[in-house]
Parts: C-alpha cells; structure tokens; sequence
C-alpha cells in the first residue's frame, strides 16, 4: 500500500514568493503524514484568473494591469521558485506535482502556460505538462500546449501523468495518457460541480487509473481588496470556489473526498495491484483496444 495526497489549498493570491513559501509547508507536512506524492490545485502558483470570466475584454487597461501582475508572479523553469520546491520534496521524500502559470522562457518570456511541473522524491524535475486547450475566457489568458508534453513519468509511487481541467474531457488526450502506461492521474481543476466528480469517476474506470484531483478552495477574502474585479462577485458571497477535490480508486470508488468548503489535504492509501484488477475486464489499451480498427496520429 501506498498513501498519496492531495492539497486543496488556497494560494496567497498573485503573491509567487509567498504561495511557494506554503506549497514547501504542506509538502512538509504531507511528507510527515507518510505521502508519498502530493497533487496541487490548477494554477495554484500564484492563482486562478477567475476575473477572466467577470471582466470584458474591452476593458483593456484592467485587463493589462492583472496580467502584468500574473505574469511577474508566474513560474520560470527552471528557476528560484522551482529550486525551492524542489528542496522541500526532496527533504520530504515525496513526489509533487504542481500547478501554476508557466512563462514561455523558450521566446518571448511575455506568454503564459497553464502548467504542471512533476518532481520527483529526489527533488529532481521529471518535466511538465502545458494544458493544450485553455477553456472559454482562459484563452486571453494563456496559450496552447502541444502534444509533447502527454507523457508518464516513473516514480517511487508508479508512473504518474497529469492533464489540467476540462482537458480531461478530450478522448485523445486521455487515450494519449493511457497508452504512456500511466497509473495515477493527477487532475488539477477549477472545476468544483457535482459533474466534474462523476467524471473523474468516469475516467478512473475508463483507464483503470487512480485519480487525484486536486480543486483550489478560495474565497473572497483570499483576494485582497485592492484588486477591483472583486467589487464584480455578488454581495455577500464568501466562497468563489468551494474545491471538491477527491481520490478515486480504478474501480470508480472514492477513495477520499470531496472535500467541500475548507483548505485541507485529503489522504487515500492505494494499492497499484488493484489497476490490474479494474484492467482484468476492461484495458482499454490493451486487450480492449482495436487498433486495427482505429487509426490516429499525433
């Protein structure tokens, strides 16, 4: 048996210095309570744009503003922020994965990428995902991935892989993670509804995988009051995300979860024996495939 985690945290908003300061502390802690890996919340470094959905885009000097803010508070890799969360794992003896906005060092430095960064129990970086497809209004936000990043990487736990939100909803997408031999999906989300958990349960028995996902828990105090898009929620509202986040086992039980309304890490233990047992029916790459039927590229 092996216990993962998963953080349903909120992060100290547009403030990169001091989210990564708590990401190491609740590593920390979750590698005293005997995880060996750890799933954060999308964008959890340094926070979700939530005002992409409040804010029009012809508001194009408010709209710069909060991006130059997002952008001088996204993550580099590698970098200092990447060094220290590194350190932590390796001082914990846990794997991590995390989410966060990634600036494109490779061009122009000036873009974003809604990211994963996986690190190992060593505190070496296994590598990164880049969501290919951001949803709805986060398109003015981020730019697209692309196909090389839908990779596994070998663990001390298992061989873990990780697609971000409603990215999971993409058949290929999935097929691609479930073909790199993945055992543990890491789901990170904004998506806190009833819906989003009957995939994620969907999906565990799709790929016979374990599935950590892994929804931030804000709320209207976590941003502070010089932001102006917060005067744009309704009066009264204390919590803009309530999280939800769960661990579901291949068989579609869950495991741990949803933790609904409060910070908090979930625990599960998990056996990976069990992938073989979910897969004795139904292997979805393997004998239940039929690619002499089905032809696709990437």
């Amino acid at each position: 048996m092996k216990k993962v985690a998963v953080a349903q945290v909120s992060p100290v908003f547009l403030d990169k210095n001091k989210t990564i300061d708590k990401a190491c502390e609740i590593i920390t802690e979750a590698g005293k309570e005997g995880a060996e890996l750890i799933v954060f919340p999308e964008a959890f470094i340094s926070g979700y744009p939530d005002w992409v959905w409040l804010i029009p885009n012809s508001k194009g000097a408010e709209l710069n503003e909060l991006f130059i803010k997002l952008v001088e508070n996204a993550v580099s890799v590698p970098d200092m922020s990447t060094e220290k969360l590194c350190k932590a794992a390796k001082a914990a003896g846990i794997n991590v994965v995390m989410g966060m906005h990634e600036r494109n060092i490779e061009t122009s430095n000036a873009s974003l990428f809604n990211s994963l960064l996986f690190i190992d129990h060593t505190g070496k970086v296994l590598g990164k995902h880049r969501k290919l497809i951001p949803t709805g209004g986060e398109r003015l936000i981020w730019a697209q991935g692309d196909g090389t990043t839908l990779q596994s990487y070998h663990t001390s736990i298992g061989k873990i892989a990780g697609l971000i939100c409603w990215e999971n909803y993409m058949p290929l997408a999935r097929n691609a993670v479930y073909e790199s031999g993945a055992q543990i999906l890491a789901a990170p989300t904004w998506d806190k509804s009833p819906n989003w958990q009957i995939s994620m349960q969907h999906i565990a028995r799709e790929g016979g995988v374990f599935v950590l996902s892994a929804c931030m828990a804000l709320k209207m105090t976590d941003i502070p009051d010089h932001f102006d898009f917060k005067k744009l929620y309704p009066e009264g509202r204390e919590w803009i995300n309530t999280g939800n986040s769960c661990i579901v086992a291949p068989n579609g039980k869950i495991l741990a979860g949803p933790m609904e309304a409060e910070e908090g890490i979930l625990y599960a233990e998990i056996d990976l024996k069990d992938i073989i047992a979910a897969k004795r029916m139904f292997d979805v790459v393997g004998h239940y495939s039929r690619p002499d039927v089905f032809k696709f590229s990437r």
